[in-house]
């Protein structure tokens, strides 16, 4: 999953972004709200983290003009513990929860993952279709039983593609998912991950649509 992180302050900002990264997210980081809404308008993000106080463009007036847009994207708000009034306003103005700076990365993940699921219409971290049952909270994965040993990028894709069961994927919004900016990627990348979960797991469990990339089917 790949979340984009909207802040400017640089020592949080660079423990968020290791922290998340530990966790298993795809981080990418940008320090004004301008680029954060750019970002969001142009690339596939799992979730975007918001601090209000920004420059260029504040938090809430870039939140405004996300939801105006129709951007679904789910939202956490950062807010000082001081101001409860920017809890508030950010949940009117469009986000999906907030957290108090300071606050524990390991809550913070566990809040992105529930975000995440709801937003595709997933109740549990525990993922279970066609004999695969994928947990979010260990990061494991098990095939009909047994545990199956993943690599990070085959274990993101599988679990996107679960996430967006029969739902057909594009080459193009999988690769967003699996890597970050300034990522050194293999032209043949994708397809070396889908090959790899198919052996591990079952060869008939990812569908290739033709023209289009791929899905699990429901």
């Amino acid at each position: 999953m790949r979340v984009l992180l909207i802040e400017d302050d640089h020592l949080l900002g660079e423990g968020v972004v290791a922290g998340l990264r530990q966790a298993g997210f795809e981080v990418d980081w940008v320090q004004d709200g301008q680029s954060g809404l750019d970002a969001l308008r142009g690339e596939r993000f799992s979730a975007a983290i918001l601090d209000l106080g920004l420059p260029r463009l504040p938090g809430l007036d870039l939140l405004r003009k996300l939801r105006a847009e129709k951007r679904t994207i789910p939202v956490l708000v950062l807010t000082a513990r001081d101001a409860p009034g920017n809890v508030i306003a950010g949940l009117d103005t469009g986000a999906d929860d907030y957290m108090v700076k300071p606050f524990d990365l390991n809550e913070l993940s566990a809040r992105l993952r529930a975000l995440i699921r709801r937003a595709t219409g997933v109740a549990a971290s525990l993922i279970e279709h066609a004999g695969v049952v994928l947990d979010q909270a260990a990061r494991t994965v098990h095939y009909r039983g047994q545990l199956v040993d993943l690599g990070t990028k085959e274990y993101a894709l599988l679990e996107d593609l679960l996430l967006n069961t029969g739902r057909a994927l594009t080459r193009g919004k999988l690769m967003e998912t699996l890597y970050s900016w300034g990522s050194e990627i293999e032209s043949n990348a994708l397809d070396v991950h889908i090959h790899h979960l198919r052996r591990k797991l079952s060869p008939d469990l990812i569908r290739t649509v033709r023209g289009v990339g791929y899905m699990i089917a429901k």
